[in-house]
């Protein structure tokens, strides 16, 4: 038996699967440990996500973004007065603070509202809300869309207590989801028709990982064209409405 020891692996024979996945395969050793560069990528990469969470959302940059697109904005918050608070308290992010007195001017009957959210990474609100927003609503021309409302602090469900506030048949909450270690900039659309004050989880429609490097705004605003489209013509969200979206674009019947 020989006592040579087994030829390293080769880095190269992993180069083009890397170059289709951001998930950390083929990772350089080093005795039982990880090699120097791939560990110190891993600890950026964490640092990455821990400051997307903690990130605050420029909500006056957002707003002269959206209202460049011609589209009247709301600021609003939630009761989580600050960030500690909205990390340790979800409950409180899916509550409205004191700020129906400053929806209530704006209600009227609309088909959508746009809720958008700093959530779990303002990172990626800040980045993908309004260039989303900017490709659905062309694909939503005739809907009443009420004004878009930017919410401080906020979790999916304040979408709710927004539509009703301001009559409007469907919330749209844009929002930061939980960065990960090789996304911390993915933003979710979640989709509720008619919601009210016992609505779930179960009556949503989410479309997840929008950013460049996950489900492009031109996807992204087709799904959710199609859903919204979809809700409005059978009156559900959630689990009972099937999103087939998907076959629709590679051209099925």
């Amino acid at each position: 038996m020989s006592g040579d020891l087994p030829d390293a692996p080769d880095d190269s024979l992993w180069a083009s699967l890397r170059r289709l996945t951001a998930a950390r395969i083929g990772l350089q050793r080093s005795g039982a440990s990880l090699a120097t560069a791939p560990l110190l990528a891993f600890r950026l990469a964490h640092a990455q996500a821990r400051d997307a969470v903690h990130a605050e959302l420029d909500m006056a940059k957002l707003t002269n973004e959206l209202g460049d697109l011609g589209v009247a904005v709301l600021n609003v918050d939630s009761a989580a007065t600050d960030k500690q608070t909205y990390l340790m308290r979800p409950d409180l992010g899916r509550q409205l603070s004191s700020s129906e007195s400053t929806l209530a001017p704006h209600a009227g009957d609309y088909d959508a509202v746009f809720v958008v959210s700093d959530g779990l990474s303002a990172l990626a609100t800040q980045s993908h809300a309004a260039p989303l927003i900017t490709q659905i609503l062309p694909a939503i021309k005739g809907w009443r869309i009420a004004p878009v409302v930017i919410v401080r602090h906020g979790r999916v469900a304040i979408g709710d207590a927004i539509a009703r506030a301001l009559g409007a048949a469907c919330a749209v909450v844009l929002i930061g989801e939980r960065p990960g270690l090789s996304a911390p900039d993915s933003m979710g659309a979640y989709m509720t028709w008619q919601p009210g004050e016992h609505t779930s989880d179960a009556d949503r429609n989410c479309i997840s990982n929008i950013r460049p490097a996950g489900v492009g705004y031109a996807d992204a605003a087709f799904k959710l064209a199609h859903l919204l489209n979809a809700m409005r013509k059978r009156g559900v969200s959630g689990v009972a409405l099937k999103d087939d979206s998907d076959r629709l674009q590679i051209g099925g019947p």
